[in-house]
């Protein structure tokens, strides 16, 4: 056990230094309000009914509520005026008989050890009240607050036990006890012999409290079938000069805001949230169509068979008119592919030249119309050459 005060009970010319601990506790099975489709735990804000802001503790003040509704404000300075006892000492007042204390007035138990060097002493107290049969009536500051208390002993240790006052215990004052009943003879003796049947020496360890048993084993059982969960971690709360920005920010929104309120305007509204980020990735061009097809066919036409179409042309213009007409055709042909070639390279842009590269790479038709054209150029050519074999 802790000690929970420290002090000198003081009868006459006698001083025993003791310690005060406390002498019951409650064993009852605690539980925490949790969020039932969670587990979070439920925390509770002091929250002002006025503009609904959460107060801290050194913003708190007691006040006192008079019968009109009005308040009095009582500081902590207001308070520390007060003439109360602040002395280290159980201060013995009188002793009485042990039977006129009522124990309705029993509040709260302590027990007293005393300092090796206040034995004896403490030791001579003891044995005083029990021989004499008779109880302490003390005064003690305990929280820093005056209480009435009696010093009595219980087995070999003497114990404090605070009382409440006078005026803290109500009066049973019941009207229908008032009212006279007539008891017979024989339900008296009736009743007396029921009492004797039930007669007993109080044990207080033959008794239990079933209930909380009956919530251990309940909880033991959850626990052996398994049925348990992890609470979820809590939100880390700012702490530090962060926390405190950010609580400033606020405080300051929420006064703008009830004063705009003041004047009939309307609060700001928050700000949108921003726009998600464009990719810097680059979409490729957009193919441009195919404005000639004859022309892609020429800039992409394979040049070794032109030039055979070419050099078998020139060999055959020297046996017919035809065949001469048919090569210069071809070489005029040839002359404008090279010039349309090197004319797109040089004169068309760089993004119209990519465009139709890759549309005739990749239209199949382009490539077919090209091949066409090859081949009806080459076909005089071949008709020539047989005429003149």
């Amino acid at each position: 056990m802790r000690a929970i005060w420290k002090g000198a009970v003081s009868f006459g010319l006698v001083s025993v230094p003791v310690k005060v601990y406390a002498a019951t506790g409650t064993n009852d099975v605690r539980f925490h309000q949790v969020h039932e489709a969670d587990g979070g735990r439920i925390r509770y804000k002091r929250v002002c009914s006025v503009d609904g802001e959460e107060v801290s503790y050194p913003e708190i003040a007691k006040a006192y509520e008079t019968a009109d509704g009005e308040q009095v404000v009582l500081t902590d300075e207001d308070l520390d005026q007060l003439p109360l006892s602040t002395s280290r000492e159980i201060d013995v007042v009188e002793f009485v008989p042990s039977e006129q204390v009522d124990p309705v007035l029993f509040n709260k138990a302590y027990y007293l050890e005393p300092e090796r060097t206040a034995l004896k002493p403490y030791t001579l107290l003891r044995e005083a009240l029990r021989a004499t049969d008779r109880v302490a009536v003390v005064k003690v500051a305990l929280r820093q607050r005056e209480s009435l208390a009696i010093l009595r002993v219980r087995d070999d240790v003497i114990s404090l036990q605070t009382l409440l006052w006078p005026d803290e215990v109500r009066e049973a004052s019941f009207d229908v006890l008032s009212s006279e009943v007539e008891l017979r003879p024989q339900e008296t003796t009736m009743a007396a012999s029921l009492v004797e049947s039930l007669a007993g020496d109080f044990d207080p360890d033959a008794f239990s409290d079933g209930y909380a048993a009956a919530v251990t084993e309940l909880v033991e059982a959850k626990i052996s079938a398994g049925e348990v969960r992890r609470p979820p971690a809590e939100g880390e709360e700012e702490s530090g000069e962060g926390a405190q920005v950010v609580d400033l920010l606020s405080a300051l929104q929420r006064s703008v805001d009830r004063a705009r309120r003041d004047r009939g305007e309307e609060p700001a509204e928050e700000a949108p949230a921003p726009a998600p980020r464009r990719s810097r990735r680059r979409t490729p061009p957009a193919e441009e169509p195919a404005e000639d097809a004859g022309d892609d066919a020429a800039q992409e036409a394979p040049a070794p068979r032109r030039r055979r179409t070419a050099s078998s042309a020139e060999g055959t213009s020297s046996k017919g008119a035809a065949s001469k007409g048919t090569a210069a055709k071809e070489t005029a042909s040839k002359g404008t592919a090279k010039d349309s070639t090197s004319g797109g390279a040089k004169g068309r842009s760089p993004a119209k030249g990519t465009a139709s590269k890759g549309t005739a790479s990749k239209g199949t038709a382009s490539k077919g119309t090209a091949a066409k054209s090859q081949e009806e150029e080459a076909a005089p050519a071949r008709r020539t050459r047989k005429k003149s074999a």
